[in-house]
């Protein structure tokens, strides 16, 4: 528990900054018209792809005997990999509510 705490007070700055992003980032999602919810969705499927190679690569970094790094690179593929097609099935049927009906 020290460890965290002296952490913590090394790096306030870097905390003050995540705090500050998560209620920018609140304000900024509230305020997103329902309009452009389909192409923010798209860019967000773009950044988790990104993840998903960021966790490969670090997956194929990682020591044999590091099975905490490969477990938790698997996971980040695997719940990546979810995001991004969960992520694709919202935009799809988003943008089937704007096609015409015949």
């Amino acid at each position: 528990m020290n460890a965290v705490l002296d952490f913590l007070q090394l790096h306030i700055e870097m905390v003050y900054i995540v705090i500050l992003s998560i209620f920018l980032g609140i304000e900024v999602i509230s305020r997103v018209p329902s309009v452009l919810h389909t192409p923010l969705m798209s860019g967000a499927n773009a950044i988790h792809g990104v993840v998903i190679i960021g966790a490969i690569i670090v997956m194929g970094k990682a020591e044999a005997d590091n099975y905490l790094a490969l477990i938790l690179g698997f996971l980040a593929v695997i719940l990546g990999t979810l995001n991004v097609v969960g992520g694709f099935v919202v935009t799809d049927r988003m943008l089937e509510m704007f096609k015409k009906k015949k």
